[in-house]
């Protein structure tokens, strides 16, 4: 069923997913493990087409690309800063084997999906959403990641599909306390514990929200450490030398945080392609999908 808040907007929609969410909560529930046809295990696969399942049939997508991550040791990021998600184990073989599997069945179903050796699944849908965006369109970027709802514009939506409402700019703003342009400052002042990017000690989200009410952005902040201490705010004074002992690290961070937007090589046309019923057919067998529910992907 379409959320009310889609309706609001009446023009095309371009949706673009980060894939390796709904990938990654089905590879993390462990029980009753199935099978393909040879021995391997699926659950992140089974998982991630019942969520693909879900969301088609009920969103009924027109313009639509899927984004993947491959490698985080060749990423530009880790280039930048060797130790950005040096606190995550690689993906074993196991787990690589089935997103694959995920991208060859977006293949089969005629949609676009693309990964890159370089650049993240976030700048990925940061370049694809430059590349659709104008007044007549509404992006919406289908994620659990917060980091990704910088990206959101007037007209556009953040969705955790399946598990909380589309927000809106406004809501993110109420969610996060910043609005989605101020994202990135905010975590390269407070830092990401999940990507393994430094901040300032001591200093959290909420407190980076209040620096970013008063001085709108991170340039601006830094560029006005004196007045961090005359700020009505607890501890204004501590924080202001806590700023300026680490503005080093926190512009470091923004070069973490920030979603880059040029991404070359991509598909421009996010249209769906007709389906290879061939393909479809040999992964619903390999992956032990009944006769029914290779008819529904048909279907969809």
């Amino acid at each position: 069923m379409t959320h009310p808040i889609l309706s609001r907007h009446s023009g095309e929609r371009i949706w673009l997913v980060d894939s390796s969410i709904y990938v990654f909560r089905a590879w993390f529930m462990r029980r009753n493990i199935p099978f393909d046809r040879n021995r391997n295990p699926v659950n992140a696969v089974r998982g991630f087409l019942h969520f693909l399942y879900d969301f088609l049939y009920e969103q009924r997508p027109e313009q639509i690309a899927f984004a993947f991550d491959t490698s985080l040791q060749t990423s530009a990021r880790k280039e930048i800063y060797p130790d950005y998600k040096a606190n995550r184990e690689p993906a074993p073989a196991e787990l690589k084997y089935q997103f694959q599997l995920c991208r060859d069945f977006l293949d089969a179903l005629g949609i676009v999906q693309d990964a890159s050796v370089h650049h993240e699944a976030d700048d990925l849908i940061g370049t694809w959403a430059e590349q659709q965006r104008s007044p007549d369109k509404q992006i919406v970027i289908v994620s659990g990641d917060k980091d990704l709802a910088q990206l959101i514009g007037t007209n556009d939506l953040w969705w955790d599909y399946g598990r909380r409402k589309p927000l809106h700019d406004g809501g993110i703003k109420s969610e996060f306390g910043v609005w989605p342009h101020q994202l990135a400052d905010q975590l390269a002042i407070a830092g990401d514990k999940a990507d393994n990017i430094p901040g300032i000690p001591g200093v959290g989200m909420a407190t980076a929200a209040k620096l970013l009410k008063r001085f709108g952005n991170l340039d601006n902040l830094l560029q006005n450490t004196d007045a961090i201490g005359q700020m009505q705010i607890r501890g204004a004074k501590r924080l202001q030398n806590l700023i300026k002992e680490h503005q080093h690290t926190v512009q470091l961070s923004r070069q973490l945080t920030g979603i880059y937007c040029q991404v070359d090589g991509l598909e421009s046309d996010l249209g769906r392609r007709p389906k290879n019923e061939t393909r479809l057919h040999e992964l619903c067998e390999l992956l032990r999908l009944s006769e029914q529910q290779f008819q529904q992907w048909q279907a969809i």
